[in-house]
């Protein structure tokens, strides 16, 4: 970032670092948790020739309302809901869409944060949720998972009536620790405040089995709001596009800061042709979960210390140098994620063949230097395998 000093920036700008994350041409991609699996070659037909119905209307705005694309999420999602054994009433009226997940909260944040207003969240969590907080002049307070990175309900409760915030955000699978919460922890967070409460699943579609998600909540609860994104169970990195699930009365509210014609005419397309494609996108689901669980189990035999995961990554710990693992993956042309926790480097699932040259690579290197192990174990044996929330 260059030099700003000569700059009116904001006062509660300076200082801050933009979200990043290392973007190197290496043959082994594993730190953004993107969806490691191409779209499949009928996906891409399938767009190329919707869009291509589309190219002669480009002088016209788009659909501001994105109506097709609600209606094929609200299919989308009764799906979902069917498959965690659930019956949940929704409505296109109750969808609201944009570019990723991320602009999905910047929205809620602009509409309900801002100055004089108070934002918490429990860390570590998305890195995104305090740079949004900040961005609207809202103050960002958090608060401290224990130390095995869980939530619970009795705990966010307290919590919440303390800080009394406007906008509570909770993450379930959780990034960077892969943990889910309760149905009652997000209870808990919505009956000790006035404000809105988000509920951010980006990752949901890899907990195994399927957990009930917070839309099962919503009725009667217009201050619950629920975020889910296509970039990465989709496949869809690329495209950016999130989405929300709300009561209507939010959703209208949103429409009070979303800039015009937000979603461009090929975004509705694209996403709308994958979501009719949705069962085959998801396919590679259950392969990334296996990934997901096989890292964990080489990890844990490894020495490393791993936690839980419902996610399509894997946070591990016991990590003496986490800055110089990283490096020694990247000298063999793995790229994995240093997200600042003490002691802990995160790993997303790959295909089967870059898992494999990520394990071969993890067993190289600590046959190299075994003081990789903040505690290395006593005895030969390894230890049991992590627990995974189940193979499918």
């Amino acid at each position: 970032m260059g030099n700003i000093d000569s700059l009116p920036v904001r006062s509660d700008l300076v200082g801050l670092k933009p979200y990043g994350a290392p973007h190197l041409n290496v043959p082994v991609q594993l730190n953004v948790n993107e969806n490691a699996y191409p779209l499949p070659d009928v996906v891409v037909e399938s767009m190329r020739a919707a869009v291509d119905d589309h190219f002669a209307g480009l002088n016209r705005y788009p659909d501001r309302e994105f109506t097709a694309l609600r209606e094929h999420l609200v299919t989308y999602l009764d799906g979902v809901n069917e498959r965690a054994g659930d019956t949940v009433d929704l409505d296109p009226s109750m969808i609201w869409a944009a570019n990723g997940s991320n602009e999905v909260l910047s929205h809620i944040v602009q509409a309900f944060g801002g100055p004089g207003r108070t934002v918490l969240g429990f860390t570590p969590s998305y890195s995104m949720h305090p740079l949004i907080t900040t961005g609207t002049g809202a103050d960002w307070q958090h608060v401290e998972r224990k130390d095995d990175f869980t939530l619970d309900a009795e705990t966010v409760a307290a919590e919440v009536a303390r800080a009394n915030p406007d906008i509570v955000f909770l993450c379930t699978p959780n990034n960077p620790t892969g943990t889910s919460i309760g149905l009652d922890v997000i209870e808990a967070a919505y009956d000790n405040c006035a404000g809105i409460v988000i509920v951010d699943e980006a990752y949901a579609e890899f907990s195994r089995p399927a957990k009930s998600s917070a839309m099962t909540l919503l009725d009667g609860r217009p201050r619950l709001v629920v975020s889910r994104t296509m970039s990465k169970a989709f496949a869809c990195a690329g495209l950016r596009l999130g989405y929300a699930i709300a009561a209507p009365e939010l959703i209208d509210v949103l429409r009070l800061v979303r800039l015009p014609y937000h979603l461009s005419e090929v975004t509705q397309v694209l996403a709308c042709t994958a979501l009719e494609h949705a069962e085959l996108l998801l396919g590679n689901v259950d392969r990334l979960i296996d990934s997901r669980n096989r890292m964990s189990s080489h990890l844990a035999e490894a020495g490393f210390t791993v936690h839980d995961s419902d996610s399509n990554f894997v946070l591990f710990g016991n990590i003496a140098s986490p800055a110089e693992l990283w490096q020694k993956l990247l000298d063999r042309g793995i790229l994995i994620r240093d997200i600042g926790i003490t002691g802990h480097a995160r790993v997303n699932a790959g295909t089967e063949a870059e898992t494999e040259a990520f394990l071969t690579a993890i067993d190289e290197i600590l046959a190299d230097d075994p003081d990789l192990l903040a505690d290395r174990p006593q005895s030969p044996t390894p230890s049991p395998a992590a627990p995974t929330k189940g193979t499918p």
